[in-house]
């Protein structure tokens, strides 16, 4: 019953009627006709009521059709009807980022503004790739600015400038292209400061933190707000020339304190500290807070575009109110939401900070941390970071990750080029008669187990046994333990043994039925080694037996049975020695 309905309306519902009939066998929905008409003309969503009980009717109808007449009348119809609602549709992927709003190609310009009070956590790789992304799409640049005007809350660490570029670069794949230190740019957030009150859009506010919440919950001016310019710029003075206390005034923002946003309402700008400051020492005593100083910085830099944090939006709407007064043009502005990582939650760059000097952790690339530093030493690979978050994108939905995500790109990306290596931890010797195999089978004179199981062009390793009637190996003192219990056991690309005497006997050199497999190495060719892991939040030290091998320190393989591993030092106290990366 379509009564009453436009024709086009009308046909609209049989056509998505019919569609759902035939799709599910004559036992079409209502609300998936609905979701699928409104997606085809999104002026028909106002009326959702008035058509709910036509869609229903057209529904029943095309129900009764599709079981009475069959799938085939169904389909007739349609290719006469609406032929297009027989092409199945699918929905394209979106791959990497989308471009950024009104963008300059050539003329964009992002900014990554970390805090140098420690290098760069994993949580500050989402802002390194998705700024150097959208900058490498629009032929770009990126500004690395280090925002490091708080000496008191998060007091800047000298070193972490320099650590933080590495961070950077390693992880974007290239150098930021332009490298500011707020601290060394000083004189000009204090001109703007001056500007601010010459043209009284700012003034000096001695009131204490108490009192102004007070004036800003009753959304009443502050007493301050009434001082002329001149008188403004006698107390600035006065600020600068450490004359005034810390606490006793700051430099607020003239906006509005009836503005429903308690946080907007002539918020401070610049405030006395009196903290010597690592880089520039005690040249200041009036200092930006960090939405003063990074609004003017992003200004004069020409800033197109910011990505950030939904989390900092208030940021936002106080710069704008800024930029008013200025009479700038506040950059294009983006958001994501909050990415929590599970196994991460619990970490902050201060609480690293102090456990790594209380003798916690080793220092910033302890392999237990979350640090940038951390995941580099263990060899995870930057372009495997890179896709991870740009997968995420810039959702502005809060979620919940495992660390296992991140794993399982970072294994896709190089499993390919990734050499397997045995470990064998421990390592119990077990002694083989190789005489004769008692199927009849000649015995090999050495095991050549692929360099990579899946690409058999990157050759095999070779694993000789020298002369002898006997071979001694190194296998895994429990998967042993459980294979003596069985009575036999097949060595990994070598032979079936029977376990049946002190001496392991070769029952045949191909896999008979579903002998257990294990991991081992023949004594003479393999060097002890250490592997390192992180368990349960303690560095243990794995130690056992890799085969010989020529790679070299830096390399990510794969331990077979084990999982990633980066080698990091060979030779030394004639050890080799290995960081697990994950399985």
């Amino acid at each position: 019953m379509t009564e009453g309905l436009d024709s086009s309306v009308a046909a609209l519902l049989r056509k998505y009627a019919l569609q759902n009939a035939l799709e599910y066998d004559g036992k079409g929905q209502v609300g998936s006709v609905m979701g699928r008409v409104m997606g085809e003309n999104p002026d028909l969503r106002p009326m959702g009521k008035q058509l709910t009980p036509h869609i229903a009717n057209a529904v029943e109808e095309a129900n009764a059709l599709a079981n009475s007449e069959g799938l085939d009348a169904i389909r007739e119809i349609l290719e006469s009807e609406s032929p297009d609602a027989l092409v199945k549709k699918t929905k394209q992927r979106r791959e990497g980022l989308p471009p950024l709003p009104n963008a300059t190609e050539g003329a964009v310009v992002l900014r990554f503004a970390p805090n140098p009070n420690g290098p760069l956590s994993f949580g500050h790789a989402r802002g390194v790739v998705i700024n150097a992304e959208l900058a490498k799409m629009h032929g770009g640049e990126v500004i690395l600015r280090f925002d490091d005007t708080d000496a008191k809350i998060k007091r800047p660490m000298l070193e972490a400038y320099e650590l933080i570029e590495q961070d950077y670069q390693w992880l974007a794949g290239r150098p930021a292209d332009r490298i500011i230190i707020a601290s060394d740019r000083m004189p000009v957030y204090l001109e703007h400061a001056k500007e601010m009150l010459e043209k009284d859009f700012g003034y000096v506010c001695s009131c204490s933190s108490e009192a102004f919440r007070e004036y800003r919950v009753a959304q009443t001016d502050c007493p301050c707000r009434t001082r002329d310019s001149q008188e403004n710029l006698t107390l600035w003075k006065a600020m600068n020339a450490g004359e005034i206390e810390a606490g006793q005034a700051v430099v607020r923002v003239k906006t509005d304190m009836s503005l429903p946003n308690p946080a907007l309402r002539d918020w401070p700008a610049l405030r006395i500290q009196h903290e010597e400051h690592p880089r520039v020492g005690e040249s200041y005593k009036v200092w930006p807070l960090l939405d003063f100083q990074s609004a003017v910085e992003d200004h004069l830099q020409g800033v197109t575009h910011i990505v950030r944090g939904k989390d900092l939006m208030d940021s936002t709407r106080k710069q704008i109110l800024l930029y008013e007064h200025f009479g700038w043009e506040y950059p294009e502005t983006l958001y994501w939401g909050r990415v929590k990582i599970h196994e991460f939650g619990g970490f902050s760059t201060s609480a690293m900070k102090e456990d790594i000097e209380a003798g916690r952790y080793e220092g910033w690339d302890d392999p237990r941390l979350p640090t940038l530093r951390a995941m580099r030493r263990r060899g995870y690979d930057a372009e495997a970071m890179r896709n991870f978050w740009i997968e995420l994108g810039l959702t502005q939905k809060d979620i919940s990750v495992p660390m296992s995500s991140l794993d399982s790109t970072n294994a896709k990306t190089i499993d390919a080029t990734t050499p397997r290596l045995t470990f064998v931890a421990g390592g119990e010797r077990l002694l083989i008669d190789c005489n004769t195999s008692r199927s009849g089978e000649a015995v090999p004179t050495s095991a050549n187990p692929p360099v990579h199981p899946e690409h058999t062009d990157k050759g095999d390793r070779h694993w000789p046994f020298g002369d002898g009637d006997e071979l001694e190996v190194f296998v895994v003192a429990e998967n042993l333990a459980e294979a003596r219990e069985r009575g036999d056991v097949r060595l990994k690309d070598f032979a079936d043994l029977d376990l049946g005497a002190e001496t392991a006997r070769i029952k045949a050199v191909a896999r008979v039925d579903a002998t257990p497999i294990i991991h081992w190495l023949p004594v003479g060719h393999c060097e002890p080694a250490i592997l390192l892991m992180a368990i349960d939040g303690e560095l243990v030290e794995v130690e056992g037996f890799v085969e010989l091998n020529d790679h070299h320190e830096g390399v990510v393989v794969q331990l077979e049975r084990v999982g990633f591993a980066r080698i990091e030092s060979r030779g030394e106290d004639n050890m080799f020695r290995l960081i697990h990366l994950h399985g």
